[in-house]
């Protein structure tokens, strides 16, 4: 991917060293309304000229955000300025069909991101491009079409697939959740819709790009994903947005339902600037057979509070969890996950990796519930974190509740710091102490950057020695 170099407030300190912080032009944003009421939210719903059921739906999210109070654990979230926040924010009136009907200003945008660039190698099977509240360009590749899958924006998909849509929205996550689940039902706008058929494997992943580019903008994508019998897809999205002096708010919702002898993947790389709440609710739900897997890489934010969940509802059923979070100088990473075994001999695996350099703080926070009649059921939790220095800090809180006596459970924990005698060896071979961290912390890192296509791969390990400049010396 070519990426740029330029960042749009290079006074401001304490940032880090983040090379997606320019911004475009802003006239949309400027003139977007602040502050959340039911008129932002009929006017949402209005605008997107949706069916009453939805308005109405919109509507019981908003009450109910009013009335829950904010979390009393995990981040400081006292930052976050509701009144401030612009909760709908329109780019463009449609949605273009090639990169070349872009307005010119969102082209450069994902042009200096490398999209277009994925999709004509061919390294995907369908792209998806968000910017601000709605998605602006969608592809997929006619042969998929073909098989009956769906790769449509969240919006579109309702207008096109109505009953499809209405059967399975909000069935993953209520709309009383909790506080920020209440609040992406109330105002939710753009994200992706999947259906994937019986027996079809989409076999290249399907791609979406999430940017924020207006100060004191919320995100709030709303994605729905279908795997039907014995099918198979994985997902793959990213997000960045420009920096800023004041806060931006992403909270997203994903729901995924992977039917007997489904698979889904979902993999996330977020790299997020300094000045970006991340607070986003994920979830599955596994029947019989079927298997869900969120990669997850957490990078960048000001803060993020992201517990991917998966609901093991049929015998046999497999989830997994692998994470990497990465904390800089005035970030903390609050990441984690949510195994929930509501059957026999199901199984569930989480790998959780974190570095914090530079004051930065990471937590693990999960949950391992085996209820009642989920006999034979096996889970393993496994939490390295990893400390660059003296001043920056790692929690770990795990949550176990079994139910059941014949079932198997494990849980290990680490926290450790880069040794001198690792970085003297290695220099001791020609690095420098610069390249010598950066190695020790691509190792660390190295079971989950394994996982992600090759291009993510590499990806990955190039931001996170981006991150780690100004660790040494």
């Amino acid at each position: 991917m070519t990426l740029p170099t330029e960042t749009a407030h290079p006074e401001l300190e304490g940032l880090g060293n983040y090379e997606y912080g320019w911004a475009d032009s802003d006239a949309a944003g400027a003139v977007a309304k602040r502050g959340l009421s039911e008129d932002v939210v009929r006017d949402i719903s209005g605008k997107k000229n949706e069916p009453e059921w939805m308005l109405k739906l919109r509507l019981k999210g908003l009450r109910l955000f009013d009335k829950k109070p904010m979390p009393k654990w995990g981040s400081d979230l006292s930052g976050i300025d509701f009144d401030n926040i612009k909760y709908f924010v329109r780019s463009t009136e449609k949605q273009a069909a090639s990169w070349e009907d872009l307005p010119e200003d969102i082209k450069n945008t994902y042009d200096k991101l490398g999209i277009p660039e994925a999709e004509k190698q061919r390294l995907v099977a369908g792209v998806a491009a968000q910017y601000e509240s709605e998605v602006v360009y969608h592809q997929i590749r006619e042969d998929l079409e073909q098989q009956g899958v769906i790769f449509l924006d969240t919006d579109t998909a309702l207008k096109e697939h109505p009953e499809l849509f209405q059967e399975y929205f909000g069935t993953v996550i209520p709309v009383g959740d909790n506080k920020f689940a209440s609040l992406n039902t109330a105002v939710w706008s753009g994200g992706s819709f999947i259906y994937v058929p019986k027996g079809v494997h989409v076999d290249i992943p399907l791609q979406a790009y999430f940017r924020i580019n207006t100060e004191n903008m919320g995100q709030f994508e709303r994605t729905l994903i279908i795997v039907d019998e014995d099918a198979y897809v994985h997902y793959v999205e990213g997000c960045t947005a420009p920096i800023y002096s004041s806060d931006s708010l992403h909270s997203a919702v994903v729901e995924i339902i992977v039917k007997k002898g489904g698979r889904c993947r979902y993999t996330t790389i977020q790299n997020w600037s300094n000045n970006v709440y991340n607070l986003v609710t994920k979830r599955a739900v596994a029947y019989e057979g079927a298997t869900m897997e969120w990669i997850d890489g957490n990078i960048g934010s000001k803060v993020t509070m992201k517990y991917p969940a998966v609901y093991l509802m049929g015998e046999h059923a497999k989830g997994e969890t692998l994470s990497i979070a990465f904390a800089g100088e005035g970030q903390h990473q609050d990441a984690g996950s949510k195994m929930v075994h509501m059957a026999p001999n199901t199984s569930s695996n989480i790998v959780s990796k974190s570095v914090a350099r530079g004051g930065g703080r990471t937590s693990y926070r999960g949950l391992v519930e085996i209820g009642e009649g989920a006999a034979g059921s096996k889970s393993n939790v496994l939490c390295d974190a990893l400390l660059v220095d003296t001043i920056s800090r790692s929690d770990t809180y795990p949550y176990v509740d079994v139910r059941e006596d014949d079932v198997s459970m494990g849980h290990e924990a680490t926290v450790s710091k880069v040794s001198e005698d690792q970085l003297f060896y290695l220099m001791s071979r020609g690095l420098t102490e610069f390249e010598a961290m950066a190695m020790i912390v691509r190792g660390f890192v190295e079971p989950i950057a394994k996982e992600l296509p090759m291009e993510y791969a590499l990806e990955l390990n190039r931001l996170i020695e981006l991150q780690m400049e100004g660790s040494v010396g």
